[in-house]
């Protein structure tokens, strides 16, 4: 469809959901739902207040790694 091509069919699979735009990954708190369940787990960590990624300098907490990165660039 788009022309990418995959060494490894899952991922092909993977990415031809961006295309149907079929989102299987529903959260059982709100109605959000993700065409990846990566999205999904961590979304779901709003609901449950878990924040792993803390800064060093500030203490801020964040529920992605890439949010934390994109924070540090501030200090």
């Amino acid at each position: 469809e788009c022309g990418k091509s995959f060494y490894q069919s899952s991922c092909l699979i993977h990415h031809q959901i961006i295309h149907t735009g079929e989102r299987p990954y529903r959260c059982r708190e709100c109605v959000k739902s993700f065409s990846d369940q990566c999205n999904l787990i961590s979304h779901q960590r709003l609901h449950s207040r878990k924040w792993p990624y803390r800064c060093g300098e500030c203490g801020k907490n964040f529920s992605r790694s890439s949010h934390l990165i994109c924070h540090q660039n501030i200090h």
